[in-house]
């Protein structure tokens, strides 16, 4: 079965949710008992059409098999760990470092800027599902092994799926910080933060949208994007998802998590204006954008973008270049896996984009980054 078969059967048979600790009913995107989305409200599938996907895709033989297997290479470990991200660093020696970021798999990312090592949506287990014993099979390692990875300083989570939030994972980097005498924040949307606490964690702190919190000179603001979530039974969209926008003095970047195409990437464009004027730098220097789990778009296109609206959220966030993520990594929906850059390149042609305006590299693969001036 397809991604998250289970989640999305228990979505759709979900009990009613529990009342919103965080209700403010000043805030639109707030409900008594979850959160919603700007442009579209809940995302809410009714189970028929769970059922005509799979159908679908069992007469059709989907997902059909890749023709290219994803590409990968070995990490150049020497090179990722050597960037300064000591708290004891000074600032000139933080300054010294080029941003640069690796593509460990899926949204995973590790972004190395503004003197921290940030990870993304981290997933290092086999299979993106509540066990490991069935769900979407990695089909390639981790582009970095987890014991491989450099002190991590932040990661950020977009929403609490399985393939974006995966249990084993955030507690063995918790762990792992702990074992080094370390502090790794977790930085969570509304709602999560309990989720945390359960597993251990207690350097968790949970953000609104549009809400701040500055590490070590480096602002995070959780920013709005279209989807929904939800880990199990009457829990649907009872905690609150998003996109990251990040500022470090020598790279502004933006993570987009998961998310389908809405008015929102311009919202963020435009929410964050004065701190992209030409003066100040221009716009964002990297964006990470999703371009996979796509098909068939009448059921995904809420929730997923194709490559052609991953490319208007590029311009619509107005960012120098963007990395394609979320693709090559699980068999989550009806495109094949080598499909999503196909496609990207087409989208890409269409706009005049060039490879070095919106880029895939391999998994395992780092990319250094200009200095924001």
């Amino acid at each position: 079965m397809h991604h998250g078969i289970a989640l999305l059967l228990a979505s759709a048979l979900c009990m009613a949710a529990q009342a919103n600790p965080h209700f403010d009913p000043a805030k639109a995107h707030h409900t008594p008992d979850g959160f919603k989305n700007n442009y579209i409200g809940a995302m809410d599938k009714p189970f028929s059409e769970l059922l005509k996907w799979q159908w679908e895709a069992w007469r059709g033989g989907f997902p059909l098999a890749a023709k290219v297997p994803t590409p990968t290479q070995r990490p150049d470990l020497p090179r990722i760990h050597s960037y300064q991200q000591s708290a004891g660093d000074s600032q000139a020696g933080r300054s010294a470092s080029t941003p640069a970021i690796t593509w460990i798999g899926h949204a995973s990312v590790l972004v190395q800027a503004g003197g921290l090592n940030v990870l993304t949506d981290p997933i290092f287990s086999e299979r993106a599902s509540p066990v490991q014993l069935f769900g979407p099979k990695r089909v390639v390692p981790p582009g970095v092994a987890l014991d491989d990875l450099p002190p991590i300083d932040v990661v950020v989570i977009s929403h609490n799926h399985y393939d974006h939030l995966d249990r084993s994972s955030v507690a063995a980097l918790f762990a792992k910080a702990q074992a080094q005498n370390r502090m790794t924040t977790f930085l969570v949307p509304l709602g999560q933060k309990t989720w945390f606490e359960s597993v251990g964690i207690s350097s968790v702190v949970e953000l609104d949208w549009w809400q701040k919190h500055t590490v070590r000179g480096v602002d995070f603001y959780l920013t709005p994007v279209q989807h929904w979530s939800a880990r199990g039974l009457g829990d649907r969209s009872a905690t609150l998802w998003g996109g990251w926008s990040v500022f470090a003095e020598d790279l502004h970047w933006y993570f987009g998590g998961d998310a389908g195409y809405s008015k929102d990437m311009l919202d963020t464009r435009l929410r964050f204006a004065q701190r992209h004027g030409a003066e100040q730098g221009g716009g964002f220097d990297v964006a990470l954008i999703p371009v996979g789990a796509y098909e068939p778009r009448w059921f995904m296109r809420e929730q997923h973008m194709n490559p052609a609206e991953a490319v208007q959220a590029h311009l619509d966030l107005g960012a120098k270049r963007s990395m394609g993520i979320h693709w090559g990594t699980f068999a989550l929906t009806d495109e094949p896996l080598d499909q999503p850059p196909i496609d990207l390149a087409s989208a890409k042609a269409d706009k005049q984009l060039t490879d070095t305006d919106f880029f895939v590299v391999k998994i395992g693969e780092t990319v250094d980054l200009p200095r924001r001036k």
